[in-house]
């Protein structure tokens, strides 16, 4: 499959790889090109991943994903970039509650598409750097930094003890979650996804306390 023109880097901004202004484009066709990008690259990664693939997908004809992006890789970067798979956790609440918010915002994301396209990118970061590996890690370090900004937070704040560890905090919260997504067969996804605000919750008070259900606020001295 050909990624199209490239810089001296082998990388390609994913902006910089859209198609020239032409007619109007149709946001729905946007949209399901978009959605199917995903889709086929979580299914098939990219070794199978070309236009061909996408526009069968989409249900719409190759012409149009020509007339939008440059190469498979500006389509894809594209659709990962505009895809909401950012983790936003407002500074509301607690760390506590934070936490919370940020474990049930990732499970919600590896039980679907999103979580496997995540997978796919680690991968292919390592087997394909010159296609996956700049995305890859600014999708990353952003995570990893707005997660750890709950914890410290949290702490000059008072509401975790002073020199809580957010590398241990995150990794235990995080990868937590991550395995749960993929110890869950697929026909008990819609259960798993349906308590998982409950499981963040005892799973968060499990990590800060010890117990699952108790919050630092009430947890014994």
């Amino acid at each position: 499959m050909s990624t199209g023109p490239t810089g001296g880097s082998g990388q390609v901004d994913a902006r910089a790889g859209r198609a020239g202004p032409g007619r109007p484009r149709d946001p729905e066709v946007d949209r399901k090109v978009l959605e199917a990008a995903l889709e086929v690259y979580a299914d098939l990664g990219w070794a199978g991943f070309n236009f061909e693939a996408v526009a069968r997908r989409a249900g719409v004809g190759r012409p149009a994903l020509y007339r939008r992006w440059l190469s498979g890789r500006a389509l894809l970067v594209d659709a990962v970039e505009r895809s909401g798979m950012e983790v936003v956790v407002p500074d509301s609440g607690t760390a506590r509650d934070q936490l919370v918010e940020l474990a049930r915002q990732l499970l919600a994301e590896y039980l679907g598409v999103r979580g496997t396209v995540g997978m796919r990118m680690l991968v292919d970061a390592r087997t394909h750097p010159g296609v996956f590996a700049d995305l890859f890690a600014r999708r990353n370090e952003a995570r990893v930094t707005a997660a750890r900004v709950i914890v410290r937070r949290g702490v000059s704040r008072g509401q975790l003890a002073p020199g809580t560890s957010a590398t241990l905090v995150l990794d235990a919260v995080c990868g937590a979650m991550l395995n749960h997504a993929l110890a869950t067969p697929e026909h008990l996804r819609p259960v798993v996804s349906a308590g998982g605000d409950r499981y963040a919750a005892e799973l968060v008070d499990l990590v800060l306390t010890g117990t699952p259900g108790i919050t630092p606020s009430t947890a014994p001295a």
